[in-house]
């Protein structure tokens, strides 16, 4: 597990954890549980709410520990100006990887799918890893094991960087650099 420490924000924000998942197997019914717990009212929709209370970001997207600790980062401060731009904190993270404003599909391509294998799950309230573990079914895996789930053809796909001789020639690199700066910039542009 990862940890990210921020002290320029909140104690209640200061500390990040993020866990690397692999060889996850519930991504379909864990992607449900997240959907239905939003609509769940009363004090089972809270405790369920509670139980998912993370962003759940599809691994093979991120280059990096700085590409994730951006998008955190960058999420984290938008809620200390009261800007953000989706409801919450957690979704908040998968828009800032995104490089488009389109949250729909920010949430589609960076958050759980049928299909996920690999999970990054982050935590803002100081949450601990078995409580990580208790909502993915997966292999808990070092975040060094990112290099071999990022899928760099959609990555580059994505970004449009696909044929630029730039990104050809300075390799993953370079596709990294670019990503973490388009997160980098996303506050500045939108």
């Amino acid at each position: 597990m990862e940890t990210f420490t921020f002290p320029q924000f909140s104690r209640e924000r200061s500390t990040v954890h993020a866990a690397l998942f692999t060889n996850v197997s519930n991504a379909g019914a864990l992607r449900k549980r997240i959907i239905d717990a939003a609509g769940m009212e009363g004090e089972a929709g809270e405790r369920e709410r509670d139980a998912v209370n993370f962003a759940f970001i599809d691994a093979r997207l991120i280059t990096s520990r700085l590409h994730l600790q951006t998008a955190i980062y960058h999420a984290i401060l938008a809620e200390s100006q009261n800007s953000l731009r989706t409801r919450t904190v957690h979704s908040e993270v998968l828009w800032m990887l995104n490089p488009t404003n389109n949250i729909t599909e920010a949430l589609r391509r960076y958050g759980v799918s049928d299909k996920t294998a690999s999970v990054i799950v982050v935590s803002m309230d100081g949450a601990t890893s078995d409580k990580m573990a208790a909502a993915v079914t997966g292999a808990l895996s070092p975040f060094g094991a990112l290099d071999t789930v990022t899928d760099w053809a959609a990555v580059k796909k994505y970004h449009k960087l696909n044929g630029e001789a730039g990104i050809e020639k300075g390799g993953r690199t370079a596709v990294d650099r670019v990503v973490v700066s388009i997160v980098a910039m996303k506050n500045v542009m939108s």
